[in-house]
């Protein structure tokens, strides 16, 4: 929005052609996004408490959670609000790649909202189905990967690029492609509202591994950074670094308030269109076993619960007694009943994540 306007001032003003350039607009979107957040959360927590819109807490979890009962959720709104007012005003908005994310995360952040309604204010404790939330969540994953597939411009943009290899490239076809794309995007949506259990626990790995695919984004969109180090060139992706730096902004802007001891939660509203987000943006930048890389903590989590479910259930239908590899799932829980601190958890991880996006970034370099 924002940049039409420069564009058309710049056929006056030569100095408007600086919001040509794709660093800055990232620079003003993390900043837009972090002053919306800090402006608009303070009446947004007030409202939601107003309203009673607070978080029920699981009476077999840890002791200590308890009293975070009725502590306000679903401020994953807010982190929506700036991502998508932040990216409308700074990014090309006449790039397809653009629109297919801000899609996938407002059609996923829409999936949680009803979901978060319907615990919060209706009390429901199931809240949306398990079918209903995985059929959404499908349509909108199918769809993107069908849409992906059909405006391809090159053969590269549908294949599977494997990190740390300069020549390791598996072509997947429309198939093969699809279900890769709904897989990862789901997938991903999935583990971070898994990740989701700890105060400020779950947004800043999204931030910094966000952070890290933005710079993906900005390197594969480059003819020659992408050809100097290797990596796809996916034309227009680079505008997707506005996107992701403007995810980092909003996420940074609401951990202050989601810091130890949260003001607010998130909720899945938040959760789930965070984590369609990073899958869309690792499809589009073709980076997908880079984004398995950095979201480390993310896949950890999910398969504790996975691991821990299916073995319950082995067992007891081997004993008829069903046990339980960890002590709590997710992984985080497990860590707090062997005695961790709930931010000793959340710094933890934080370290973890921040190591794993090391190792993501170097695969720029390391073919």
């Amino acid at each position: 929005m924002l940049l039409e306007l420069a564009r058309w001032l710049a056929h006056d003003i030569r100095g408007f052609h600086v919001f040509n350039y794709i660093t800055l607009r990232a620079v003003l979107a993390t900043l837009t996004a972090l002053a919306i957040s800090f402006i608009v959360g303070p009446s947004m927590i007030r409202k939601l408490t107003e309203y009673k819109v607070g978080q029920a807490v699981r009476d077999d979890g840890p002791k200590t959670h308890l009293v975070k009962a009725g502590t306000p959720t679903m401020g994953g709104a807010l982190i929506l609000v700036a991502i998508a007012i932040s990216t409308l005003l700074w990014a090309d908005l006449s790039n397809r790649f653009i629109w297919v994310v801000l899609v996938i995360t407002l059609g996923f952040g829409a999936i949680g909202w009803v979901d978060d309604y319907r615990k919060v204010v209706y009390k429901n404790p199931k809240g949306l189905s398990a079918k209903a939330k995985y059929f959404w969540q499908s349509l909108i994953g199918l769809s993107a990967a069908i849409f992906l597939y059909k405006t391809a411009q090159t053969p590269i943009e549908t294949t599977l690029i494997v990190p740390f290899f300069k020549h390791a490239v598996l072509p997947l076809g429309m198939v093969g492609f699809v279900v890769l794309t709904y897989l990862v995007i789901v997938g991903s949506s999935n583990a971070v509202n898994l990740t989701d259990g700890l105060d400020g626990l779950a947004i800043l790995p999204t931030v910094m591994v966000g952070s890290a695919l933005g710079l993906f984004a900005y390197v594969a969109g480059h003819l020659y950074f992408s050809k100097y180090l290797g990596i796809p060139y996916v034309a227009g992706s680079g505008e997707l670094m506005v996107f992701c730096a403007a995810m980092a902004g909003a996420g940074l802007g609401f951990l202050w308030f989601n810091a130890y001891p949260a003001e607010v939660f998130m909720g899945d509203v938040g959760a789930l269109a965070l984590g369609g987000a990073l899958g869309a943006v690792a499809v589009i930048v073709r980076q997908e076993i880079v984004l398995f890389i950095m979201g480390g903590v993310f896949v950890v989590e999910t398969l504790s619960v996975a691991i821990q479910v299916l073995y319950f259930k082995y067992t007891k239908a081997k004993t008829g007694i069903g046990q339980r590899i960890f002590l709590m799932a997710p992984l985080h829980h497990h860590y707090e009943q062997k005695g961790w601190k709930e931010t000793q958890v959340v710094v933890r991880f934080w370290i973890i994540t921040m190591m794993l996006v090391l190792v993501g970034l170097s695969t720029l370099k390391l073919r």
